[in-house]
């Protein structure tokens, strides 16, 4: 039987801490795999990830076990979501959702029928399971990214869509599309009333609400507003924070 505990903790109110995968590298996934966090998200959409690499990276986490292997696909497009699913991820998640009928087509294309419209057959991903569709429709975890304000102000409508678990707020683009730089973003007060409106939608909507953070201390704040969905940074980010932490400590 497939059970995807990132999704079970989320669903218990706790939350689930995961690293994202930019580099491409199937061993940088099976390192961060063994580390306790909760979920391994490879990012097909700015990573540097192609077909080969995205198979032998969610081989890679799978073989550890622990974590549960999610995947933010390169747009809300149905065969690319398939494709993710079949390979063997357990979470997908979809960027740039600004409405509820882009919400519909993520969520459909995660499911099989009668819950969504996701194409009968799978490759690697039934070789965890005989019963592989018979247990993934209730398994599979869907986030949509809420990440700009057109999709702030459609939060409720979209996280209210079937088949959507929650999301998983972009700041740094919801930031741009506020008319505010990345960087300069975190505390902005407009920043933060579009985040604590998402959030407030994911109570209401009973969601799961999520941040992509890209530090464990900014996963740990948003994880005491009630955000459950959390990456503490990426493999890139992992390590330029060594290599300059190495530097520093020799000057």
């Amino acid at each position: 039987m497939i059970i995807n505990s990132a999704k079970a903790k989320m669903a218990g109110g706790q939350p689930a801490f995961g690293y994202a995968l930019e580099l491409g590298s199937p061993i940088a996934a099976e390192l961060l795999t063994t580390t306790g966090v909760d979920f391994i998200m490879l990012d097909t959409q700015h990573g540097s990830f192609g077909p080969d690499s995205t198979i032998s990276a969610l081989m890679a986490v799978s073989a550890g076990g622990a974590a549960t292997p999610m995947a933010r696909v390169a747009n809300n497009d149905y065969t690319l979501i398939g494709r993710l699913l079949d390979e063997g991820a357990l979470g997908i998640v979809v960027p740039m959702v600004h409405t509820a009928e882009a919400a519909r087509a993520a969520a459909d294309a995660c499911r099989f029928p009668p819950l969504g419209t996701r194409s009968w057959g799978w490759g690697r991903a039934g070789r965890s399971s005989d019963d592989y569709a018979d247990d993934v429709n209730a398994q599979v975890f869907v986030a949509v990214q809420i990440e700009s304000a057109e999709a702030v102000a459609n939060a409720e409508a979209i996280l209210a869509t079937p088949g959507v678990d929650g999301c998983w707020i972009g700041p740094s683009d919801l930031a741009l599309s506020l008319g505010l730089h990345p960087r300069d973003a975190q505390g902005d007060e407009r920043q933060e009333q579009a985040i604590a409106r998402v959030l407030d939608a994911c109570r209401n909507t009973g969601k799961i609400p999520g941040f992509a953070s890209y530090t464990p201390e900014e996963a740990c704040f948003r994880a005491a507003q009630g955000f459950l969905f959390l990456t503490a940074g990426s493999d890139l980010e992992i390590l330029l924070a060594g290599a300059r932490s190495g530097v520093e400590q020799r000057r």
